[in-house]
């Protein structure tokens, strides 16, 4: 089995899948506030739950027989033992014992090391088979397309289950959502991440309110339509009576608005809701709204009306009093219908596509058969062709006008793609978090109903609207692999959240409803979270540069360049992966030859100090640091010529203490006249000041046992002065930063016992160069041997060494 993070009841990743050590406390209370296990290691939780399974065994019974209540201070719901959990690629079942509790379902392999955690919140379909020889099977199928099977051997226990799963998974209530009782340990305030996108800072990026845009407080008590925002942003031309009347005039009074405005032609885009026009009717007040659209934008004499809708789903829309605008009364628009499927058919192809990625072994034929006939990357191309229409017309100084039905739906998929290939901020991490609070989040798509987060909701209502919008993009990453500062995990993060419920940034169906709930006050932000992982979703290929060469980016939507995407679909099947992440190998190698890099600058610097305190000239010097370096000199008076033995711990200052006398052949360091034998050393060089045929600048010129034993024995020291330098310092700066990293390739698992699995980001300690988990590299702190001394990631014995080390005080000149 493999793994992937999703968000633990403590706040840190969980997994998934199996695993070997749990990774944080995790048990839940069976009723008030969140409890956690009283432990932060591995080892300490791996003994917690053997103490908790002992004393579920003495204290809860067997839950078989139902004679007794479940503890209220283990926060198990239901224990069973001898559960099989079956491999559907590699056919193994091991055994061991399944927990219930009000958040996960938790199965604990029989040694009570390997693990699979089911968040409640993630479960999409349960589906309970008839008994069979070995027991009941249990087939959870999960919203991020995780599918696993139990085999129960009772089939009491099996219903038991399954019952409670049906009522955990979709709550009957919103307040009973995860997010609500969640409680964070990773020093996150709750309030964190809540204020970090404003609209209005958002529009003044773009440029507005200008002499054609200005904000109206019309909706500031959502009184003109609930499911926008409360500030929107509307022609300086257009009056409140325009306001109003296309207001009435649109679907769920969502009027036309600006979404989008560049900053340089003054192309708008603009979003709204079908016209409820029926058969015959007009609206003079929206058709002067489009008017004032098209004059805020000088340059240009027409402007698009882009209906997301295939034309024949738009005039089924006509009888029930919907439909489209009648091009007679809209003069100087041009009508596009562009033929994005409704949520219905979205739902019954993502339906197939699932069934598709879990067939276990399929011919050639039939996968590829399967996935045209599901026809979900037909989908996805029309979504990209529709955004690509739009972002091209907008580039070209063109404003669009986009709607579909309600405009929730296809509108926010087009509107936030084409902003994402018109503007380079929206492909950076921060900006992609404000482009869907403001086209997703603020616009109001209904992320309760499409996600299917309450029991209330109507099955109709479902549909991957979003999960869509998130596959364009990754189909645009492979396409532009340069252009975004996030990865793919970062996409799978989001997508897992928006239906986990943990932080309630995806919860309710529009900004008023987050309001009501006061979810800034009772939840966590997914975005204050993502911001402290922020290192496992930088895409190592990003370059600043390409939003200077290529700001307009407009991907192809043919067969060809559109692919199938496997870490979304079969995240969790490892076989199908390859054992390493390309980027998580490049990014690795990008930190080590940026660490190297920076060290060699701190090497020259003393090298550029040493010399000089020897009397070479800046000429000599700059030239032998562009070419070889010899060390030999510094090397034998360093380690026969101060003191009688080894380095001495109290070592002398190079610089006030090591000083040349008017006569080259007295040199003393402390008063103490060196004799004949140091000095002749120190001049037996060339005129250059270092023999040609010494070792390259790599080598540090005094061996690992020297430095091994300088350490040991004394501390580090560095003098406020920056022209001082202690023999101690030196050796420190040397060891203070790995010269080789351990590679990825034979790494299965942590420090802490946590398996590497292809989603499973690893992290190398900059000092010690050994690899760890995100859990293990949690300390950032400027390094003795870096020239520039930003913060960097280092395992916790590092962090501890380095912090007890007083160089660090100091910052390097």
């Amino acid at each position: 089995m493999t793994s992937a993070n999703v968000e633990s009841p403590t706040g840190e990743a969980d997994r998934l899948e199996t695993f070997n050590g749990p990774p944080g406390p995790h048990i839940i209370a069976l009723s008030g506030p969140v409890l956690t296990a009283p432990t932060t290691t591995t080892e300490e939780l791996r003994r917690f739950l053997v103490s908790l399974h002992t004393t579920l065994s003495r204290e809860v019974g067997n839950f078989l027989d139902g004679g007794q209540q479940q503890s209220q201070e283990s926060g198990i719901l239901k224990k069973v033992d001898n559960v099989k959990l079956i491999d559907r690629f590699s056919g193994r079942k091991p055994q061991g014992t399944l927990y219930l509790t009000q958040t996960h379902l938790i199965f604990v392999g029989a040694e009570g090391k390997k693990e699979t955690w089911v968040l409640h919140m993630h479960i999409g379909q349960i589906e309970k088979f008839p008994m069979t020889a070995e027991g009941s099977p249990l087939q959870i199928r999960c919203k991020n397309f995780m599918c696993i099977t139990f085999i129960i051997p009772r089939d009491r226990d099996c219903q038991d289950i399954y019952q409670s799963l049906l009522q955990f998974s979709r709550p009957a209530e919103i307040n009973k959502l995860y997010a609500f009782e969640f409680i964070s340990n990773e020093n996150i305030e709750r309030s964190y991440g809540w204020d970090a996108f404003d609209l209005q800072s958002e529009f003044l990026r773009m440029g507005a309110p200008n002499g054609n845009w200005m904000i109206t407080s019309l909706n500031e008590k959502y009184e003109l339509c609930d499911t926008y925002p409360s500030l929107l942003y509307v022609p300086t031309a257009a009056t409140t009576h325009v306001l109003v009347g296309s207001s009435k005039f649109r679907s769920r009074g969502r009027l036309p608005v600006l979404s989008y405005l560049h900053s340089e032609n003054q192309a708008a885009l603009t979003r709204c809701s079908q016209p409820l026009s029926g058969f015959s009717a007009r609206c003079v007040e929206d058709e002067q709204m489009l008017q004032a659209i098209l004059k805020a934008n000088p340059k240009s004499e027409y402007m698009y009306v882009v209906d997301t809708r295939p034309k024949i789903n738009a005039m089924v829309n006509k009888a029930q009093g919907k439909g489209y605008e009648n091009e007679n009364f809209y003069s100087n628009m041009k009508f596009q219908f562009l033929g994005i499927e409704n949520i219905h058919v979205m739902r019954a192809s993502l339906q197939k596509l699932t069934e598709l990625s879990e067939l276990k072994k399929p011919s050639m034929n039939d996968f590829l058969s399967r996935l045209e006939a599901c026809g979900w990357l037909k989908h996805i191309a029309a979504i990209i062709e529709t955004s690509a229409f739009i972002a091209k017309a907008i580039s070209e100084g063109i404003s669009v006008l986009v709607h579909c039905s309600d405009g929730w739906d296809r509108t926010a998929q087009t509107c936030s793609l084409a902003g994402l290939m018109l503007d380079p901020y929206y492909r950076t991490i921060h900006g992609f978090q404000a482009l869907i609070e403001k086209e997703w989040l603020g616009f109001g798509h209904k992320f309760t109903d499409r996600c299917g987060l309450l029991e209330s909701v109507d099955a109709r209502e479902v549909s991957p609207v979003f999960t869509q919008f998130l596959e364009t993009v990754w189909q645009m990453m492979q396409q532009f692999p340069c252009a975004f500062q996030f990865n793919e995990r970062f996409l799978l993060k989001i997508h897992d959240h928006a239906y986990s419920c943990q932080f309630g940034t995806f919860i309710g169906n529009c900004e008023k409803d987050r309001l009501d709930l006061r979810l800034s006050e009772r939840t966590y932000s997914l975005w204050a979270y993502l911001s402290h992982h922020t290192s496992e979703y930088l895409n190592p290929m990003y370059k600043k540069t390409y939003e200077i060469r290529r700001p307009v980016i407009i991907p192809a939507s043919s067969p060809q360049c559109l692919k199938y995407w496997k870490g979304m679909y079969n995240r969790f099947d490892s076989g199908l992966h390859p054992r390493e992440h390309v980027m998580d190998i490049v990014s690795a190698a990008k930190d080590h030859s940026s660490s190297l890099e920076d060290h060699v600058l701190l090497l020259e610097k003393r090298v550029t100090q040493i010399c000089k305190l020897l009397g070479k000239s800046d000429e000599i010097i700059q030239r032998k640091l562009q070419g070889y370096l010899s060390m030999d000199s510094i090397d034998g008076f360093l380690s026969n010529h101060i003191g009688d033995g080894p380095v001495n711990t109290k070592a002398p200052m190079l610089d006030n203490n090591f000083h040349k006398n008017s006569s080259d052949s007295d040199l003393t360091i402390n008063g103490r006249q060196l004799d004949n034998a140091a000095v002749n050393y120190l001049k037996s060089d060339t005129e250059s000041g270092f023999d040609e045929s010494s070792s390259q600048m790599s080598r540090s010129g005094i061996d690992e046992v020297g430095i091994s034993n300088g350490l040991e024995a004394s501390s580090l020291v560095r003098s406020p002065s920056s022209e001082q330098l202690s023999v101690d310092q030196l050796l420190a700066e040397l060891k203070t930063v790995a010269i080789g990293w351990k590679s990825f390739r034979n790494v299965q698992n942590c420090s802490c016992a946590t398996p590497f699995d292809y989603d499973v980001k690893k992290f190398h300690c900059w000092k010690c160069g050994h690899v760890f988990c995100t859990r293990c590299i949690t300390r950032n702190i400027p390094l003795p041997g870096h020239y520039h001394r930003r913060p960097v990631p280092v395992c916790k014995p590092c962090y501890k060494e380095v912090r007890r080390s007083p160089s660090t005080e100091f910052p390097v000149s």
